[in-house]
């Protein structure tokens, strides 16, 4: 296999993800995927049959673009994968052309997992947090629902856990038509996907996946059908990133 455009961290490979990814016999630390939902009569958005059990082959942990209409039509299609959350990404103005639904300014990111959970790499990003210090408090916990833990003292980092709603404006203008911002998509390649760890995105379109696992210190392959998106994501990946998120 030869790659449509690769560096030392990122290759991109141009073509069917099903056929390509048996072909590249890896193994990702995570998958990235927004796949076309089939949901417009858009030439390129048609449900690629069979997607999930390819990459079923390749990693234990799935992050999936989609809506909630996308996961009903193909539940059938997630058997043998654990749901394990779901985060909305808020898109602040949104887009939507019918006026009797309320606005969508959302869409939804699952993340899904095989096998057991404790192997999976599962770390939390972490936000600042200004509000009162709240260090150096020794209390048992009996939270109804999670049982007794006991004394503990927990020291206050001036952090706090990424919450499940995560606001980022949409791409404008951009190189695809569902382009997804570095915002949502580097706290979910930071949760899934240890430093200097492999990403995979079956459906890379512009590339944001593999420029978001890149500036965060990841490895990443891409693949992608179209070869006018192939293109312009080669000549976005040949720019040096402008800075490097936390990992």
């Amino acid at each position: 296999m030869i790659p449509y455009w690769s560096d030392d961290q990122v290759e991109l490979y141009l073509g069917d993800c099903r056929e390509i990814l048996p072909a590249l016999e890896v193994t990702a630390d995570c998958i990235v995927a927004d796949p076309p939902y089939g949901e417009t009569s858009l030439p390129w958005d048609k449900w690629p049959d069979g997607w999930l059990q390819t990459v079923a082959g390749v990693t234990r942990s799935l992050w999936c673009f989609g809506s909630l209409r996308m996961y009903l039509a193909h539940a059938a299609e997630f058997a043998g994968w654990k749901l394990s959350q779901d985060v909305i990404w808020e898109k602040r103005n949104g887009t939507g052309f019918a006026t009797d639904r309320f606005k969508r300014v959302h869409e939804q990111v699952t993340h899904w997992y095989r096998d057991s959970w404790v192997n999976l790499n599962h770390d939390v990003p972490r936000t600042s947090y200004t509000g009162p210090d709240k260090h150096a408090r020794a209390r048992a916990s009996r939270t109804p629902h999670t049982g007794a833990i006991g004394d503990h003292l927990y020291q206050d980092d001036g952090t706090r856990l990424m919450r499940s709603v995560v606001r980022a404006p949409s791409v404008r203008g951009g190189l695809h038509p569902t382009e997804k911002p570095l915002g949502i998509l580097e706290p979910l390649i930071a949760y899934a996907c240890p430093p200097g760890g492999l990403v995979i995105d079956p459906f890379a379109g512009s590339g944001s996946t593999l420029d978001a696992a890149r500036c965060t210190g990841r490895r990443a392959i891409g693949i992608e059908l179209h070869e006018p998106y192939a293109e312009a994501a080669a000549r976005r990946l040949s720019q040096q990133p402008l800075m490097t998120a936390a990992p």
